[in-house]
């Protein structure tokens, strides 16, 4: 009996020691993840005037854009095209990968670029509010913008949270059937009770989905682990070298290499190292599952080095592939992304809940 009690004392320790570490950061994941729920739409939406373009003409090549890019910022290690399935009124989206040599820095960039007049919108760090502070969130939900130690400490708290949502359930195990059948009432008396019920009854419904959010956001960014990666960020990039084969060229051949594959996403190359790829999902591939499906391009000679198809990939390759859509919610429409806001903020209510109920206790124990 006693070793029972030992354990139970040694979990609850465990869990509430491990919510108010991770307390805040918990709140500041919650807050920005649901605000990227709708990235794109509220980016669009507060820079509609720079973002909507007029289709005047036809418009530039690609690989006229890649180059003017590759001009533009002399030392990248890769350049993403974000939107190649963009409207005909709608600027394109690149991500710029530099590196400065510093791992105080994340260094991402980005730039929207008119099709039709070549004209730069907005080009900037996501360090920067300015071009965008919904980028910046985004990098700021990565890596709390404190560049390579962030990136590490973010991930570390995506484990000390799957932690808590595990130590939790053990404890309020005899509560997750009577929470999800109704039978557990919320008690309104004073703050104490009302912190205590909230953080049971929230705890319970977020449990599958807290389990979820803060695996998936721990195994993708696991590679902070990885001392090769970080010693890579401590050299600067070089002169950028950029393809050989023009860029449009290389697009075509991927897209005849696999005609069924909806490009999403397209990887310009501007190291010599590097290969040309086009990824994204196949026609009729579920939303459930993120890309997983590319062809990677020599930008030398313009031969096909690779194909990858997800449905020739082993079970893990194909659960992986959900982590993404399930993380960020972006496998359903408008209703999806809703419950995602909602969710996303539930972990910060169980921050605020938990310290409640760590301060009870002791204002308890001294009074």
């Amino acid at each position: 009996m006693r070793k029972i009690n030992f354990t139970r004392v040694l979990i609850f320790s465990l869990h509430s020691w491990l919510g108010l570490i991770s307390g805040i950061f918990l709140l500041l994941l919650g807050l920005s993840g649901s605000a990227l729920v709708f990235l794109k739409e509220i980016d669009q939406m507060i820079n509609a005037e720079v973002l909507h373009v007029e289709p005047k003409g036809q418009a530039l090549s690609l690989d006229t854009i890649y180059r003017k890019i590759g001009r533009q910022h002399a030392h990248l290690t890769g350049i993403a095209w974000l939107n190649p399935n963009a409207a005909t009124d709608e600027a394109y989206e690149f991500r710029l990968y530099q590196n400065d040599g510093k791992i105080s820095t994340y260094d991402l960039g980005m730039m929207s670029i008119n099709p039709y007049s070549g004209a730069i919108l907005r080009d900037g760090n996501l360090k920067d509010f300015n071009p965008s502070f919904m980028h910046w969130i985004l990098q700021f939900h990565w890596s709390f913008q404190l560049g390579l130690p962030g990136l590490l400490l973010a991930t570390v708290f995506g484990i000390t949270m799957l932690l808590s949502t595990i130590t939790g359930s053990i404890i309020y195990r005899k509560y997750i059937w009577k929470v999800f059948t109704f039978q557990v009432k919320m008690k309104w008396k004073n703050w104490r009770t009302i912190s205590s019920d909230l953080h049971r009854i929230v705890g319970v419904w977020a449990l599958f989905f807290n389990l979820i959010i803060f695996f998936t956001g721990f195994w993708m960014n696991k590679f902070a682990f990885d001392p090769g990666y970080w010693k890579k960020q401590t050299v600067s990039a070089p002169t950028n070298v950029l393809s050989v084969q023009p860029a449009d060229q290389l697009l075509r051949t991927a897209r005849n290499a696999m005609p069924d594959l909806i490009p999403q996403h397209i990887y310009l190359p501007t190291q010599a190292e590097k290969l040309f790829r086009l990824s994204g999902p196949l026609k009729n591939q579920s939303s459930f599952f993120y890309n997983g499906n590319s062809v990677a391009i020599d930008p030398g000679t313009g031969l096909v080095i690779s194909m990858e198809r997800l449905t020739e990939k082993g079970l893990w390759a194909k659960t992986e592939a959900t982590f993404f859509p399930l993380h960020a919610g972006t496998f359903g429409g408008t209703p999806v992304k809703v419950l995602y806001v909602i969710i996303g903020l539930l972990p910060g209510l169980l921050s605020i809940t938990g310290a409640l109920l760590w301060w009870r206790k002791v204002k308890k124990r001294y009074n």
